[in-house]
């Protein structure tokens, strides 16, 4: 039976850097139990020693942190290694080499890369663009948006179009229904990368099927059914080469992996 741990992750900021690093970390070991706690904005000796106090009383006990600040990740550093718990610093040893690489002081500065600069203001705007528009909601104005994404549906148009505007892309996503006429302006735009999902039928049917039953509405028999939903893929499907717009499958991607193929289509098109 394997022994499960409990993992600290201490942040003098909002923690969500170290959030990722320790989702990608964990996702690499197939037996990894454990428990995780997490702290924030963690700025003082005092807080610190409230943390080693408790991985005191708990057996497997490890941190993880990410603090800039030299005096007081030394100090955690030290705390731990007079405690005994297995000590991890995420970013230390990569800043240290960074700074030498560019011949310059870090700042050490706790949040700074939450910034309110011109990069914060355009994912802000980009994510009001992309809820308004979410959905089919508005179509009225493609050729503001950086990227339109189609797909029947269920095929993660919303969490991806989601995704995409955090990282500051104005996005569209329209769902296509069966018969539906697009927008005129869909297919005469040259400028917005559009790009269509889809996912494999069976998948969709099991996810369809599972909705209807949150939603209790068991008047959607053709909304479930296998036979229609692949024609409504295979139709989609032809759409797309129709009008030469990239085609992704979803069905084994994860939301940041289909985003990352996103951002990789609209590199190129705005290189071509």
């Amino acid at each position: 039976m394997n022994e499960k741990y409990n993992v600290y992750l201490v942040s003098d900021s909002t923690g969500e850097t170290l959030d990722r690093i320790f989702l990608s970390l964990k996702s690499q070991f197939a037996n990894f139990d454990y428990e995780k706690k997490e702290f924030a904005f963690v700025r003082t000796e005092q807080q610190i020693d409230k943390i080693i106090q408790e991985c005191n009383k708990l057996e497997n006990s490890l941190i993880l942190y990410t603090i800039v600040e030299t005096k007081l990740a030394k100090y955690i550093s030290k705390k731990s290694e007079q405690n005994n718990v297995p000590c991890f610093g995420i970013l230390g040893n990569l800043i240290l080499s960074f700074s030498k690489l560019l011949n310059q002081k870090a700042i050490h500065k706790p949040s700074a890369q939450h910034v309110l600069d011109d990069d914060y203001y355009k994912r802000i705007e980009a994510i009001q663009f992309t809820m308004s528009h979410d959905d089919g909601k508005r179509v009225d104005d493609i050729n503001e948006a950086d990227v339109v994404l189609l797909g029947v549906s269920r095929t993660s148009k919303t969490p991806t179009s989601i995704y995409l505007a955090n990282r500051g892309y104005k996005t569209i996503n329209i769902p296509l229904v069966l018969n539906q006429q697009l927008p005129r302006d869909l297919k005469l735009n040259q400028k917005v990368c559009i790009i269509g999902l889809v996912a494999d039928p069976e998948r969709l049917a099991d996810i369809r099927r599972n909705r209807v039953a949150i939603m209790k509405d068991h008047n959607l028999k053709d909304y479930t059914n296998l036979d229609y939903i692949k024609k409504e893929l295979i139709d989609s499907k032809n759409l797309f080469k129709k009008n030469n717009w990239p085609i992704i499958d979803v069905t084994r991607r994860s939301v940041e992996e289909t985003a990352a193929s996103i951002l990789k289509i609209i590199e190129i098109k705005r290189n071509t």
